[in-house]
């Protein structure tokens, strides 16, 4: 069989639910906890904070399978299913045994995966009867992508954006604002928190734990608003489960199965949606691929961080819960993968790597570029700084094969285009990127600062 450079889906097989991990994991992640009491949460709890149904979402454990609305459906028909790519070009440059495919989730205005679960958290807004929501982002492809799905469910949207991804992308703003969303730059002086961290540090460049402490200040000002986030949570790991289902039914119609599966990972979004139904088949014993997590080694969280309980956010608003973590109050370096700059990990896929289900490694920013470069010239798509990184490591393992000359098969999630990126193209191709690493005592001050938990 001659598999295609591209397999489609149709509509009518775009999975009709979405898979919650978490009701295959044997010993569930440690509860939220109350910020005040130390006690763990309820879904009631999150109530102001959340949408309703999300927060129910959020603390499911034990649904397998929750259905999509047919509304969030309908809307995925807009740009869903998105291919399967087989890297045939790549594989031919790097003469290698191996079998790599991508999933790319950039065809839509985000240009990211993102829109996943931001049609969803629009959706369950408008039926609650809310107004308003408001969120964080860090590259902006979530604020985009939030901002797409606000105009489509008819709600205003006010987006924190990090202040060094604001400065770096200013199309990004121009596109939010086309979809009618606000956007302000993080910390910024429209919120107490924002006030705070700017009196501490005039001249920071944010990250992604500020603006979500201003994204959610705001919210609670407002009984019609609420609180959106783009990552690290249970619920957006849930809608972003289709990205696997999709991948999985693909790959089942071209006979294959991947032996090594690869997520860039922030937060966890995109990771955690590619690895879901693999991961599901390795914690059942039906399967046993390798799945890898890459992250940038200027905020490596999964490999050098703590395994803690930690605030999600820099003001320290948020529930503790228990991740890999290299403190709230850490800032990092005002690299280009933007949304992959956050000090924590989604609280699941940290338990999983604790338990040895899965591997992490992190890479320096010139090393992500130049495989980007290399895979923009071979397979004809810019990717995302972000995406990169899964790229990178695709590349390693593809190599590895080499000198083995084992015929492996690799997926690895592309998570998004990279046209908003130029700035960091144009840094990498004129020899003037950096590479930065924090030292240990650059992360035993932000372990330092991590709240007491018994």
């Amino acid at each position: 069989m001659k598999i295609p450079y591209r397999t489609y889906l149709t509509e009518e097989e775009i999975p009709k639910q979405w898979y919650n991990i978490r009701a295959d994991m044997p010993e569930q992640p440690a509860p939220l906890l109350n910020p005040g009491t130390l006690k763990p949460l309820t879904a009631e709890d999150l109530y102001p904070v959340f949408c309703e149904e999300l927060a129910n979402q959020e603390m499911d454990a034990t649904t397998r399978y929750i259905d999509i609305p047919e509304e969030v459906l309908e809307y995925y028909k807009t740009f869903r299913p998105s291919p399967l790519i087989r890297a045939y070009n790549l594989e031919k440059a790097l003469d290698t045994p191996a079998r790599i495919y991508f999933k790319f989730e950039g065809n839509n205005t985000s240009g990211s995966h993102k829109l996943n679960a931001a049609a969803a958290m629009a959706y369950y807004a408008k039926a609650q009867g809310l107004t308003s929501l408001t969120t964080e982002t860090g590259a902006g492809q979530w604020g985009t992508a939030l901002a797409m799905a606000c105009a489509y469910f008819g709600l205003d949207l006010t987006v924190y954006m990090v202040k060094v991804s604001y400065e770096q992308k200013p199309f990004r703003k121009a596109v939010i604002e086309t979809y009618g969303g606000k956007i302000i730059p993080s910390p910024s002086d429209t919120t107490e928190v924002g006030r705070a961290i700017l009196k501490e540090d005039p001249n920071t460049g944010g990250s992604l734990g500020c603006a979500i402490s201003e994204a959610i200040e705001l919210s609670l000002k407002d009984d019609k608003c609420r609180y959106a986030l783009g990552s690290v949570m249970n619920q957006v790991l849930l809608h972003q489960s289709v990205i696997g289902l999709e991948s999985k039914a693909a790959m089942e119609k071209l006979g294959e199965y991947p032996d090594i599966v690869i997520g860039c990972a922030g937060g966890g979004s995109n990771l955690g949606g590619l690895m879901a139904p693999f991961m599901q088949d390795k914690l059942t014993g039906k399967a046993n691929p390798r799945i890898i997590a890459v992250e940038p080694a200027s905020c490596p969280s999964l490999t050098r961080g703590k395994y803690a309980y930690d605030f999600c956010d820099t003001g320290k608003v948020t529930p503790l819960a228990k991740m890999y973590t290299l403190g709230s109050e850490f800032i990092p370096s005002a690299n280009h993968a933007g949304g992959l700059r956050y000090h924590g990990m989604s609280p699941a896929l940290s338990k999983l790597y604790h338990d040895g289900y899965m591997e992490a490694t992190s890479v320096e920013q010139t090393k992500v570029f130049e495989s980007a470069v290399l895979f923009s010239k071979l397979e004809q798509i810019l990717p995302a700084p972000e995406s990169a990184h899964a790229i990178h490591s695709a590349v390693e393992e593809a190599l590895k094969c080499k000198e083995s000359g084992e015929a492996k098969t690799i997926l690895f999630g592309l998570t998004g285009t990279g046209y908003f990126d130029m700035h960091a193209y144009m840094q990498y191709n004129d020899g003037t990127m950096t590479d930065y690493i924090p030292t240990d005592e650059d992360l035993q001050r932000g372990f330092d600062k991590l709240p007491k938990v018994e």
